[in-house]
């Protein structure tokens, strides 16, 4: 007996030992308030380059926007997206995260929607491991005199559009995935009436925030010069 007891002493205590000595990757606590100018270190900027992606492809009506709250997520805010499925400082850990890379009926965005690039998922994975920090009017340098379809507008509609435009049941029957199809909505006018939000043509981004004026203004320059695949 007494053997039996010296024995699972020398265990918990060879259990103690082992668990003393990891060395946990501590998790960031988040500061919900907005931390206004330029992110330090090339980080990321939440308000312009993160929450776009969220509202262009996530709070989207079915999915996760005020009314259908799918799975209980609204994606349309920050106070929202930061509700659940996000630790801070770890992206691995976080299901919003990870089912940007997951398959089948677990896959997010779903089928028919088109997939985030490997650029968008890298971006949302970087801006979680610093922290997931509530940051805006940041990162948004704009220049009226560039507005070249591949540095510039191609941007945007990525940025901003084709969450809800591209796939293989494009909202309106609009797909906005391709030079192409980008110039078939300016031939018809309806990409400077959505984006200008004008009388008679639906706003976009669709509940979302509009276009900085900076934007539009490179979106008009560009079909005024003709639209060029520049």
């Amino acid at each position: 007996m007494k053997k039996t007891i010296a024995f699972l002493l020398l265990i918990s205590t060879v259990v103690v030992l082992i668990n003393s000595c990891k060395h946990e990757v501590p998790i960031l606590t988040v500061d919900t308030t907005p931390q206004t100018g330029p992110v330090a270190n090339n980080g990321v900027c939440f308000e312009s380059e993160i929450l776009p992606l969220f509202q262009s492809n996530c709070a989207k009506s079915g999915c996760h926007d005020a009314a259908t709250h799918s799975e209980d997520l609204i994606l349309d805010s920050y106070a929202n997206i930061m509700r659940k499925d996000i630790v801070p400082g770890r992206a691995d850990n976080s299901k919003i995260y990870r089912v940007l890379f997951e398959t089948g009926k677990d896959k997010m965005p779903p089928a028919p929607n088109a997939d985030l690039t490997a650029a968008q998922k890298a971006l949302i994975g970087k801006w979680i491991n610093e922290g997931a920090k509530n940051t805006v009017n940041c990162n948004v340098t704009c220049d009226t005199t560039q507005f070249k379809y591949g540095a510039t507008i191609s941007v945007i509609m990525s940025t901003f559009c084709t969450g809800c435009h591209s796939g293989t049941a494009p909202s309106g029957n609009i797909d906005l995935t391709t030079y192409a199809k980008v110039k078939i909505q300016v031939d018809n006018g309806r990409l400077v009436g959505a984006v200008t939000q004008a009388a008679g043509y639906a706003a976009m981004p669709k509940d979302a925030n509009k276009l900085k004026d900076c934007q539009i203004t490179q979106v008009k320059k560009w079909v005024a010069a003709g639209a060029p695949n520049n």
